[in-house]
């Protein structure tokens, strides 16, 4: 069975890594918002409609980023 690892850090090392990772989820969601903006804008000039649901869906790229927090949340 795998080890827990968050279970091993102390309160102090999971409020460090919680900011840290908080920090890297706002910063790459705001330039994932960018890129998406653009492809979608990009999909609308150029009748390229097949640059929608990638556009859309790259969101997906984040979310092990975010059950991360979410286990660290739960773990303090």
């Amino acid at each position: 069975m795998k080890n827990n690892k968050l279970a091993d850090l102390t309160t102090e090392q999971l409020e460090a890594k919680k900011k840290t990772l908080t920090g890297a989820l706002i910063g790459l969601g705001i330039v994932m918002i960018i890129a998406c903006s653009f492809l979608f804008y990009l999909a609308i000039v150029n009748k390229n409609y097949a640059l929608l649901p990638i556009s859309t869906g790259c969101f997906i790229t984040l979310l092990p980023s975010v059950i991360g927090l979410k286990q660290i949340n739960t773990e303090k």
